[in-house]
C-alpha cells in the first residue's frame, strides 16, 4: 500500500527539491518539511496508553506512545530525514543500515548493519528519500524481518511506480508514504522527473 501525500505545503516544497538551481540549504530545508509531513501521516496508527498528569489546575488522563519505535535511514541520503523525524518523535531510537547502489548493475549493495540482536525494536520507519527500484528498500525490510521487527514503514519523498511494486510484491505488508508518485525509472534506474541525486544535494557532493 502507497499512500500519496497531497497537501499544497507538500506540492510547494516538492517543487523546490525538483528544481535543478535550488541551494544545498534550500534543498534541505524543504527536505526536512516534506519528512515532517510524512511523518505525521507515518505516525497516525502509533499505539497509546493512557497516564495521570498533573495540570496546574487539576488532575487529567494523558496519552503516551507505548511503541518502541526505531528510525532506520538508509545511509546516506536518509541521514537526511533523520532529524525532522526526531523532532517530532523525540524518543525514537536511531538504527543503520548501509546500502549502496552499484551503478554498473543498479542493484543495491550492504555494506553496514548495526542492528543489535535481541533489541528489535516494536515498528520500524525505513528512511530513503528515493524509492526508486525498490532494491535497498527490500533488502532494509529483510534486515529488520530478520531482526524481529514486526511492522515496517517505508517513508520517502519520490517514489517511481515499479519501486513501489517491487516492495510490495516482496513485503506486501510494509506501508509506503510518500509525497510523489512519480512517471517511471529511465534506463539509467533514476526517477523521472524526479529530483536527481538526492544525497548529493544533500551533502554538496556533486
Amino acid at each position: 500500500m502507497a499512500q500519496e501525500i497531497t497537501h499544497p505545503l507538500v506540492k510547494h516544497h516538492l517543487s523546490i527539491l525538483r528544481n535543478k538551481d535550488t541551494s544545498n540549504q534550500q534543498f534541505r530545508h524543504s527536505l526536512r518539511q516534506l519528512t515532517g509531513f510524512v511523518a505525521v501521516e507515518a505516525t497516525n496508527e502509533l499505539e497509546l496508553e493512557q497516564y495521570s498528569v498533573e495540570t496546574p489546575v487539576q488532575t487529567t488522563t494523558g496519552s503516551r506512545i507505548a511503541q518502541r519505535v526505531g528510525l532506520v535511514p538508509i545511509l546516506r541520503a536518509g541521514i537526511g530525514m533523520v532529524e525532522p523525524v526526531l523532532e517530532l518523535l523525540p524518543i525514537a531510537e536511531v538504527w543503520h543500515i548501509g546500502l549502496y547502489r552499484d551503478e554498473e548493475t543498479a542493484s543495491p549493495v550492504s555494506y553496514y548493519n548495526k542492528l543489535i540482536d535481541g533489541r528489535a525494536v516494536d515498528m520500524a520507519f525505513v528512511l530513503d528519500p528515493m524509492l526508486a527500484t525498490g532494491g535497498s528498500a527490500c533488502l532494509a525490510c529483510q534486515a529488520l524481518t530478520d531482526w524481529g521487527v514486526k511492522e515496517i514503514k517505508m517513508l520517502s519523498i519520490i517514489a517511481a511506480p515499479e519501486g513501489i511494486e517491487h516492495l510490495g510484491k516482496e513485503f506486501p505488508q510494509v506501508s509506503v508514504y510518500t509525497c510523489a508518485i512519480d512517471e517511471m525509472l529511465n534506463e539509467n534506474k533514476f526517477i523521472v522527473p524526479g529530483l536527481g541525486d538526492a544525497g548529493d544535494r544533500i551533502f554538496n557532493t556533486f
